[in-house]
């Protein structure tokens, strides 16, 4: 199924957990380092780098671009960020790769936000799916820094959906 970004709330409610899906549109990664930040920004009322608002958020850091051609771009293992979660409410989904706390299964619930899963090991073939990356926040983070990606059919599973059913159960 061909979804576009964000993802509308009609959609989220007819995606279930081990659904096929591929994602047309803008998303942002960031990682640990990334995340911290935010976070303080966040808590110290400071005005943030991105509108954070209905976003998707990769857990990724892509390799650099050679040649014009985008490097590596696999998940990273979304549990790192579950503690970061609860100030972050406000996104429409996530990406990573493996199982998340309870919590996260809950919060995910609670405020509709999908968590989908990049497969781990293919970090050059999902680059091919990314038209263009672009840093946006925290360059001196390098692979850690925020980008923003358009992706074009970029392959996911519904890990959680919004009605807290997950592919690890």
């Amino acid at each position: 199924m061909k979804v576009s970004l964000p993802i509308a709330n009609e959609v989220k409610k007819d995606l279930k957990a081990g659904d096929y899906i591929y994602l047309t549109g803008t998303m942002y990664t960031a990682r640990d380092a990334a995340h911290k930040r935010l976070i303080e920004l966040i808590l110290n009322n400071e005005k943030l780098p991105l509108d954070l608002n209905n976003v998707c958020i990769y857990y990724t850091g892509p390799t650099p671009t050679v040649n014009g051609r985008i490097g590596s771009i696999g998940p990273t293992t979304a549990y790192r960020m579950d503690g970061f979660m609860k100030h972050l409410k406000m996104i429409n989904c996530t990406i990573g790769k493996g199982p998340r706390s309870e919590e996260i299964i809950d919060l995910a619930k609670n405020n509709q936000i999908l968590y989908l899963m990049a497969i781990g090991g293919i970090g050059a073939k999902l680059s091919l799916c990314v038209k263009s990356m672009d840093v946006i926040a925290f360059e001196d983070l390098g692979a850690e820094a925020i980008f923003k990606l358009e992706v074009v059919d970029f392959p996911v599973i519904v890990a959680y959906d919004i009605y807290g059913n997950s592919v690890f159960k």
